[in-house]
C-alpha cells in the first residue's frame, strides 16, 4: 500500500487502465441499447474518457514528471491517496446520475490536481512549465463549462465544453509529444538522423492549437486544420519514424502521434460534408490520446519502477489492440456506416483488451516497491 501512493503514475496510472477496462464495454452496450445511459445521449461516455479517463493519467503523469522537472517532490502518501479517491468518487457520481451533487463531486478533483501541481512549480520557479499547469487549470474550467451547460445554467450545447476539452488534450500531445518522442527515439538509437527547428515546433504548435480550437467552437476551421495536419506531418516526419519500427516502445508513440494529422484532415473532411465528424474526433480519441496513453502508461511504469525500457510481447500486444480500436472505429463510421455497430463492439472490445493486458503485466509494478530499491 506505502509502494502504491509513492509517486503520482502509480495509483493514477492503475485505477484509469481498470476505469478503461469498464467503462468502453458498458459504453458499446448503452450505445447497443442493452443499458440505460447515466446522462442523456453521449454525454457520459465522452465526458468519462475525456475527464475521467484521460485527466487521470494526465494527473499522474504530471505529478511524477513534476518532480523530475523541478527536483521536488510532489503529493504522495495520504496526500496523493485523497487525490486518487477524490477522481474516484467522481467516476462513482458520474455514473449514478447526473444531478448537481454529481457536479459538485465530479468538478473537484481537477482544480486540486491543477493547484498542487503549479503549486511545485511555483515553489522550484518552473516557469518554462506553467502553461502546462494552466492547461490544466483550464480543463477544470472546462468541466465545470459542461456541468453548467447540462444542467441548463448557461445556454450552451454540452458537446461544446467536451470538444473544446478533446482540442486541449490534443493541444497537450502536440507540445508533450513534441518534446519527449523525437528525445525518447534519440536516445535509444543513438546516431539517428532527426529534423527539428524549434521555430516550425511552434508554428506547429499554434496552429494545431488555433484549428481545434475553432472547430471546437463551432467556428469555421476547415483549411486550418489541413494547414495543421500538413504541418504535423512534416514535424513528426523529421523525427525519424520509420527508424523506429524495430523497437515497440518507441513506434508505438509515432504512429499514435499520426492519428493527430489524420484527425485534422478527417475533421475537415466533415466540415466540407465529405464525412460523420465522429470519425476525426474518434481519431483523435482512440487513435491519438488512447495509444499515445497505452505507449507513456507503460514506459514511465517500467522506468519509474526501475525496470528496463524494453517493451515486451504483452506491451507489443496492447499496443496493436489500441491501434486496432481506433481503426475498426474510425475506418467503419466513416466508410461502413452499416457496420458502425459491429465497428463499437470491435473497438470497445480491443480497447479493453489492451487494457486488461495492462493491469495484468503492471499491476505488480504499480502496487510494489521499485525494483532497484529507489524510492519513487
Amino acid at each position: 500500500m506505502t509502494a502504491l501512493f509513492a509517486l503520482g503514475f502509480r495509483p493514477f496510472y492503475l485505477l484509469a487502465a481498470a476505469f478503461a477496462v469498464l467503462a468502453v464495454p458498458v459504453w458499446a452496450l448503452v450505445f447497443a441499447g442493452v443499458l440505460p445511459p447515466p446522462l442523456p445521449g453521449f454525454w457520459w461516455h465522452a465526458h468519462e474518457m475525456l475527464f475521467g479517463f484521460a485527466a487521470a493519467v494526465i494527473v499522474g503523469f504530471l505529478l511524477t514528471a513534476g518532480k523530475a522537472w523541478t527536483g521536488l517532490d510532489t503529493p504522495g502518501g495520504a496526500r496523493l491517496a485523497a487525490l486518487a479517491l477524490l477522481w474516484l468518487l467522481g467516476r462513482v457520481a458520474m455514473a449514478l446520475g447526473g444531478g448537481v451533487w454529481a457536479a459538485v463531486v465530479d468538478t473537484a478533483f481537477l482544480p486540486v490536481a491543477a493547484a498542487v501541481f503549479l503549486a511545485v512549480l511555483v515553489r522550484a520557479g518552473s516557469r518554462r512549465n506553467y502553461f502546462i499547469g494552466a492547461l490544466l487549470a483550464v480543463l477544470a474550467l472546462v468541466n465545470l463549462g459542461f456541468h453548467l451547460a447540462r444542467l441548463g445554467v448557461v445556454a450552451l450545447d454540452p458537446l461544446t465544453p467536451l470538444h473544446v476539452a478533446l482540442a486541449l488534450v490534443v493541444l497537450l500531445e502536440t507540445i508533450v509529444g513534441g518534446r519527449v518522442i523525437p528525445l525518447f527515439t534519440a536516445n535509444k538509437l543513438k546516431g539517428v538522423r532527426q529534423w527539428r527547428h524549434k521555430p516550425f515546433d511552434y508554428l506547429t504548435v499554434g496552429v494545431t492549437g488555433v484549428a481545434l480550437l475553432l472547430w471546437a467552437t463551432g467556428a469555421w476551421f476547415a483549411p486550418l486544420a489541413v494547414v495543421a495536419a500538413a504541418l504535423q506531418l512534416v514535424r513528426a516526419a523529421g523525427w525519424n519514424p520509420w527508424a523506429t519500427r524495430r523497437d515497440p516502445l518507441l513506434w508505438v508513440l509515432h504512429v499514435s502521434h499520426l492519428w493527430i494529422p489524420i484527425g485534422l484532415g478527417l475533421l475537415a473532411a466533415s466540415a466540407w460534408g465529405a464525412l460523420p465528424r465522429s470519425a476525426g474526433v474518434h481519431a483523435l480519441a482512440i487513435g491519438a490520446t488512447g495509444g499515445l496513453i497505452i505507449g507513456m502508461v507503460t514506459r514511465t511504469a517500467l522506468g519509474h519502477t526501475g525496470r528496463p525500457l524494453a517493451a515486451g510481447r504483452v506491451e507489443t500486444a496492447a499496443y496493436v489492440l489500441v491501434q486496432v480500436a481506433a481503426l475498426a472505429r474510425v475506418l467503419t463510421v466513416a466508410f461502413v456506416p452499416a457496420a458502425v455497430l459491429g465497428g463499437v463492439h470491435a473497438a470497445a472490445t480491443a480497447w479493453a483488451l489492451a487494457f486488461v493486458l495492462y493491469l495484468w503485466r503492471y499491476a505488480p509494478f504499480l502496487t510494489r516497491p521499485r525494483a532497484d530499491g529507489k524510492p519513487g
